[in-house]
């Protein structure tokens, strides 16, 4: 069995990197997907596609329709989510990822460390598990092969 893992979170750590190379020493059954982490080509997609628009407000509203599209599509042929709130960059973008993965009804491992409990207590509730770190996630992983 392999299983397809959508990784929700910033783009502006290497904490997927971090995953993948520590899913792959222990030799798990994983495809890792997840959003575009050029943030100059997820801002600039819309343009890519349709052509240059006519202010900032209409080049961000072309960019998230093709980015959404991304999303939804690699989301739903994922077996499982694992959606990071790190603790340095605004995080709406996870938020709404997560709960997109509650909405359809996928397993969603949420890493949310301790600072954000409060703040993220209804997500977590929603979550199938919740931990405090990418290490907790992976043995979170493991246990589905064991």
């Amino acid at each position: 069995m392999r299983l397809t893992v959508y990784l929700a979170g910033e783009i502006h750590s290497s904490w997927r990197d971090e995953i993948k190379q520590k899913v792959a020493a222990l030799n798990l059954p994983i495809d890792f997907v997840g959003p575009q982490e050029n943030h100059d080509r997820s801002d600039n997609i819309g343009e890519e596609i349709i052509g240059e628009q006519p202010g900032p407000f209409y080049k961000d509203w072309a960019a998230s329709s093709f980015n959404n599209l991304r999303t939804e599509v690699l989301m739903q042929k994922s077996d499982l989510v694992i959606a990071l709130f790190g603790e340095k960059y605004k995080q709406w973008n996870t938020a709404m990822d997560a709960s997109a993965a509650v909405a359809l009804g996928k397993p969603l491992i949420l890493i949310r460390p301790e600072q954000h409990i409060h703040a993220l207590k209804e997500l977590s509730r929603k979550a199938s598990a919740t931990v405090e770190n990418c290490d907790q996630a992976i043995k979170a992983l493991k246990y589905i092969f064991d």
